[in-house]
């Protein structure tokens, strides 16, 4: 509403009045963009509450939306499960408006009945996205976060729900940029919980050139090297990608131009959900309310994109064939992840081999380990039967965990066959698939 990326506190609700507010449309834009979920920013440092919260009087309340009897986080709660879509809430710890901040429990008690009636008053919450963001109140102090306080309300109120980034469930890949590890290990040594550590890493100013920036040495947390001597002090703690649609966070007009196109979003998501990671994409309303249309249109082709992604995948038709354990080389294929194949204990070079009824174009492969079972895989190496017999290397990865897709020029094979290199203990793989993307 002040076309600025963070606010400042103490706006004026009255600056609260889109005019054309339609979340059935925001909703529409998300089920046609692939989405699963949806999570709210609730609250902002700047301390604006988008529901009525009794604790303070800094609330889309106050404001003339809906003649101050509006509440949008139950609006979109509600649009979303219509919708078949999971609802989560973002809720800034940092609040630049209220007094309390800076001041110790105080605070934390506020924030705990903020997150209260968050968790209590809109249904069933899948996540809970806690920012790192730790600047300083009107009174010029900063606060302590009680983290483990805020983390026994949140599994207290919804057990099911996963606490991301400040959080020990899901872990931020370090950066708003999109970028995507080349080894995205999800065991991980257990100090990378700390919020503390998290917080450091996080923004904590309003400068632009925080979204594209990316730090090389982050790019290894869970190669043997990276976790030894950490001994059994490791955890599961798999990683989410988050960036936005735009350059910014919040909308302004002048980047209507600057939207990421369809093409640069699904390569986006072929990288992260391609790359053992979730994808959280931020796309920002308008001050009238809506989503803009090239935000939009530019969701509408990511949808079509990973439709057609996932046909591909459904219709791959080919035999399977395996180094040892071939009586469960059908569970490869079968698209079920809850079964897997898994080589004999003595067999040294486990390979998977996809023979197709005729010679065929692909351009990349899928592969899916049963991560019930842990993340295994460290290297491997596709080769395809090219159509004069000759056998090629396709290319090659390190980890695998839920999913890796390894794209490549377009190649017409026989044949392909994925080599497990290395692996902790035995690999266990739930899908190998090949496609033409």
């Amino acid at each position: 509403m002040t076309d600025r990326e963070w606010g400042l506190g103490h706006e004026d609700p009255a600056l609260f009045n889109p005019q054309n507010v339609d979340v059935e449309q925001w909703m529409d834009a998300l089920v046609a963009g692939g989405m699963t979920g949806v999570i709210l920013t609730c609250k902002h440092h700047d301390g604006f509450c988008l529901w009525p919260s009794r604790y303070t009087q800094h609330t889309i309340a106050a404001s003339p939306w809906r003649g101050g009897k509006g509440d949008l986080v139950r609006e979109v709660s509600e649009s979303a499960r219509r919708h078949g879509l999971k609802f989560g809430v973002y809720l800034s710890p940092w609040d630049r408006t209220e007094d309390s901040y800076g001041k110790g429990k105080s605070y934390d008690d506020f924030y705990v009945g903020q997150l209260t009636e968050l968790l209590t008053q809109y249904g069933p919450i899948f996540s809970v996205w806690l920012d790192g963001a730790n600047g300083e109140g009107k009174n010029g102090k900063t606060q302590y976060y009680d983290w483990d306080r805020y983390y026994n309300v949140i599994r207290s109120l919804q057990p099911n729900a996963v606490i991301s980034v400040c959080g020990p469930d899901v872990r931020w890949a370090g950066n708003e940029a999109g970028h995507v590890r080349d080894n995205e290990w999800s065991v991980v040594p257990r100090r990378l919980r700390s919020a503390e550590l998290t917080m450091e890493n996080s923004q904590q100013e309003d400068d632009a050139s925080f979204a594209s920036t990316v730090r090389s040495q982050d790019d290894d947390l869970g190669s043997r090297e990276a976790v030894s001597g950490y001994g059994d002090d490791i955890c599961w703690y798999p990683a989410e990608v988050d960036t936005s649609i735009r350059p910014g966070w919040f909308y302004h007009k002048y980047e209507d131009d600057k939207v990421m196109t369809a093409d640069q979003l699904f390569d986006l998501w072929l990288s992260a959900v391609g790359g053992n990671s979730s994808l959280l994409l931020n796309i920002p309303p308008s001050p009238e309310g809506l989503f803009a249309e090239p935000d939009v249109e530019s969701l509408k082709g990511l949808g079509s994109r990973i439709n057609e992604f996932r046909k591909a995948l459904a219709s791959s038709c080919c035999e399977v064939k395996t180094s040892s354990a071939n009586e469960a080389a059908m569970r490869l294929i079968d698209g079920n992840q809850d079964t897997y194949w898994s080589p004999s204990i003595d067999d040294v070079a486990p390979a998977i081999t996809l023979t197709f009824p005729q010679l065929t174009t692909i351009n990349a492969v899928v592969v899916e380990e049963a991560i019930e079972c842990g993340q295994r895989i460290e290297h491997m190496r596709v080769t395809g039967v090219l159509s004069d017999g000759t056998e090629c290397v396709l290319g090659q990865f390190g980890t695998v965990g839920y999913r890796r897709i390894l794209r490549f020029d377009d190649v017409e094979v026989s044949s392909v066959t994925l080599h497990v290199d290395d692996s902790r203990l035995t690999p266990m793989i739930s899908r190998a698939a090949v496609v033409r993307i």
